[in-house]
This record gives C-alpha cells, structure tokens and sequence, in this order.
C-alpha cells in the first residue's frame, strides 16, 4: 500500500515556470515539482540552503479538476542600469500564469514524512503561493482533517477524490492526470526536480499523462 499526500492548489492566479529566463517568465500547464517543493518548504521554514533530498524523492501526481485560461501580462520596471553602464532605462517583461486553474496534487513517499508535512501545511511558518509570492491560495492547501491517504497507488489516490463543482457546473467529461514515471518507465522529459534553490540546480524527471474518463472518478453529491 502507498501512502500519499493530497494538496489543493487553486486560485485566481498561478504560475509553474521551469524555463523562466530574463525578459519572458513562461508557466507548465500544471504545478511543477520545483514549485511544490518550494510550497512545501515555505511550510516547514526551510531556508535555501537546507537539503531537499527527502523532498525530491517523493513521487508527484497531478490532476487537473480546472485547467485554467493561459494568460498574459506585462511587467514595466524603471531605472534599469544598462549593461553599457551608461544610466539606466525600462525594461518590458512578459509574465505568463494561469487564471482560475485548480489542481489536486499527490506526493507518494514515507508516511513519517508525509505526516509532518501535512501538519505544516496547516500552520506554515511562511506564507504559501501558487509559483510566485503574489499568486496566494485561493482556498486553504492542506485538506480539512489532513490530506495523507493509503491506498493502492499514487494514481489510485488521485483518482478517488471527488471532483466538486462551482455553483452548479456539470462534472467535466474528463480529467487529465499527469503522474511522474518510475525509473525504468519512458516518458516526456521535466527538468524540475530542485538539488539546490541557493544556486537553482535542477534534475530531470519522466512523466506520463494519462485520461479519467467521467465514471471513473466520483463527483460530489451537489453535482449530481
């Protein structure tokens, strides 16, 4: 049996950037694992510095319950020193985020380790964001009576939640699942796994994206 730790990330605004390089900040169509883990860490109160080996160990899940409207704004700074070194200008970003996403993400690892970070999530000593410090959660992380479940599989896990409607909305034909492959498994190459944010050090990961059909995954009642 597995164990995993469930989170709700949604909010009006995310961003799960990977390849974010000077003037233009692009975000995955989903959390990134990078990005969790830095979640995670906010949490617990880890600096920079600190090791992440435990948390990168920890296998992620995925399920897109609302995959949000891709978006784009501009981001205008002033008093940018010029590389001549001859005074200073503006400087235009693009910043891309998603709006109206929410997503149920899993973590499959040691239930001893799960645990504390399920507590954590509850009284983060750092505020939580969803991939930038302005982007905060629109509802709370950590799942009401705590989010560490046993089941079968991370995929299982997954599945087993329900899905909840807004205001009426009829449940979605489908949900897409995107689940980090096992060593030996092929998959879409991700470089996000953290070694170290004190110098931005990465590793990659495998991950395969797979269908819920409706019928195989519960809705709540409401929805019904």
């Amino acid at each position: 049996m597995s164990q995993v730790l469930l989170l709700r990330l949604a909010g009006p605004m995310q961003s799960w950037g990977t390849g974010s390089r000077f003037l233009y900040r692009d975000t995955g169509l989903e959390p990134s694992k990078s990005g969790v883990i830095g979640l995670l860490c906010a949490a617990e109160g880890r600096n920079r510095e600190q090791a992440l080996d435990d948390l990168a160990r920890l296998r992620m899940g995925v399920r897109a319950d609302r995959e949000g409207l891709l978006s784009r704004d501009y981001h205008t700074a002033l008093d940018v020193a010029r590389a001549s070194g001859e005074g200073t200008g503006s400087v235009v970003s693009e910043r891309f985020f998603l709006a109206d996403a929410d997503f149920l993400v899993g973590l499959e690892g040691p239930g001893e380790l799960l645990a504390r970070l399920d507590l954590a999530l509850g009284e983060p000593v750092w505020p939580l964001c969803l991939g930038r410090k302005a982007f905060v959660p629109g509802e709370p992380v950590r799942f009401p009576g705590g989010g560490v479940v046993e089941g079968p599989s991370l995929e299982s896990a997954l599945a087993g939640v329900p899905w909840s409607p807004r205001g009426g909305e009829a449940p979605p034909e489908r949900l897409r699942l995107v689940l980090e492959c096992g060593p030996d498994e092929e998959g879409e190459v991700r470089q996000d796994v953290p070694l170290s944010f004190a110098d931005r050090r990465f590793a990659v990961r495998r991950v395969r994206t797979r269908w819920l059909e409706a019928g195989s995954f519960p809705v709540a009642e409401e929805a019904v």
